[in-house]
């Protein structure tokens, strides 16, 4: 798989520390000022695609960023689209951006019933932002936090590979991140799902590769893989995506572990999947 080249065009929007909350923390003086602008944040360059990302264009309500620079405690908003030069990808993912904001609590490969528009994000935002100062005390200093982002991950043969990473915090412990990947074959601008790259009659088999593979990882975290899927089972993700070595797939918390093991990736080498899938999904 081709490696995307990254490069920041605009670093006062873009941090780069590892840590989120360093990040969030630089990003809250952009906030409270009330306006992140649609800059272009990063450029990628690999095989037919041009890759880039801007912010949305959003104002904090006067009322709230009154209130939240008095208290230093804005609420962290950052929502980016992708921009690429192929029309159909930015489609796809852009509505689909649209549909995290407006749900903030997206559901595993959840179908988009409505396509919302930049009014229908716009007053989920507001209502975000609002719950906080009605749900938190005066004195409380974690802001509610709302993380949005298109990434491009490179491309096996003619498709491209993407995914859209967000994350949400409300209070509590910790907040909750969320990861969906998109494959895109660029030859027929459609998106291609695992069915669509599965041969005909064989997701059984599929599925019993998959299945080895999460005994293989719960072996990493606990020594009884019986008594760890009585608590946590094993179920099918369709979240997948082309790597140079074969398909992962991705799991978000709480699906097969609790929230600590964060977001498994389980991997099928490509070695197990020839009679599995197409042949035109295998690296040439």
């Amino acid at each position: 798989m081709d490696a995307a080249n990254q490069s920041d065009i605009n670093k006062p929007l873009m941090a780069t520390p590892l840590s989120m909350r360093g990040r969030h923390m630089r990003l809250m003086e952009l906030v409270a000022s009330g306006l992140l602008v649609g800059a272009v944040s990063m450029t990628t360059n690999a095989n037919s695609v041009i890759s880039t990302t801007t912010y949305l264009e959003y104002q904090l309500p006067e009322n709230i960023q009154k209130v939240c620079t008095e208290r230093a405690n804005c609420p962290v908003i950052e929502v980016k689209y992708l921009k690429t030069n192929h029309d159909s990808i930015n489609n796809i993912i852009n509505t689909r951006i649209n549909d995290f904001v407006v749900n903030s609590k997206p559901t595993e490969s959840a179908p988009i019933k409505k396509k919302n528009n930049q009014a229908d994000v716009e007053s989920a935002i507001n209502g975000f932002i609002h719950s906080q100062f009605v749900e938190q005390p005066a004195d409380r200093q974690w802001p509610y936090e709302l993380i949005v982002k298109p990434n491009y991950l490179g491309h096996v043969n003619e498709f491209e590979l993407f995914e859209i990473d967000s994350y949400s915090y409300t209070g509590g412990a910790h907040g909750m991140s969320y990861s969906e990947h998109f494959i895109f074959d660029i030859t027929t601008k459609t998106q291609v799902k695992l069915d669509d790259m599965l041969i005909v009659g064989q997701k059984p088999r599929f599925k019993a590769l998959a299945y080895d593979a999460y005994k293989t990882w719960v072996k990493t975290v606990d020594e009884d893989v019986n008594s760890y899927e009585k608590n946590w089972p094993f179920t099918l993700s369709d979240n997948v995506t082309l790597t140079d070595k074969g398909i992962d797939i991705r799991y978000q918390h709480y699906s097969i572990g609790p929230y600590a093991y964060g977001m498994p990736t389980l991997s099928i080498p490509y070695s197990k999947l020839e009679g599995v899938i197409k042949p035109r999904f295998i690296p040439k």
